[in-house]
């Protein structure tokens, strides 16, 4: 099993928490966070090299993309592991591609020939539909639908329950 080492232990983290141990991966699962004194959060964000090991995989759990994907990129940087986590109830096609720091929750679907970037987040029941790139830190929403043949820029957040409708945004088009 391999240590998880979340910075941010607001509710992002304790939802990446969740799943993570649900998978059965991990042990222990532990927290840095700047601002909370909770009983489980060990240190400050900076002193996540204190944990760097191989046994040790790390993501920043942060609701904020562009801080999501800054903490990615210089976690990367320091040679950490980051964990890429799909739950167990969630459908992705084999033809997918995922990318590192991606997290995909509960029922959500990511179907044939998607391709999702580093650092997303695809939230419960999202369905990204076939043939989309969903680019680097994007936040797909709780209900989020990207209808066919879509491209999502980086670092977008498409609300929950939103419908991008199929080929709005078409995959090599201007984002």
């Amino acid at each position: 099993m391999k240590r998880l080492v979340i910075l941010g232990a607001g509710g992002y983290g304790r939802t990446v928490a969740d799943v993570a141990a649900q998978s059965g991966q991990f042990e222990p699962i532990i927290f840095l966070d700047d601002n909370s004194a909770a009983a489980d959060v060990v240190g400050k964000c900076a002193d996540y090299l204190n944990y760097l090991n191989a046994d040790t995989v790390f993501y920043p759990a942060f609701g904020n993309n562009k801080v999501r994907m800054d903490w990615l990129c210089r976690l990367e940087a320091s040679g950490c592991a980051l964990l890429t986590l799909v739950h167990a109830t969630a459908y992705v096609s084999p033809t997918a591609m995922i990318g590192q720091g991606t997290i995909i929750l509960p029922h959500a679907v990511v179907n044939t020939g998607v391709k999702i970037g580093k650092g997303c987040l695809i939230n419960c029941g999202a369905i990204v539909d076939h043939g989309c790139v969903i680019e680097d830190g994007v936040h797909l929403c709780l209900g989020a639908i990207v209808k066919a043949e879509n491209q999502v820029a980086a670092l977008q957040k498409i609300e929950a329950g939103e419908v991008i409708e199929a080929r709005s945004f078409p995959v090599g088009g201007n984002v």
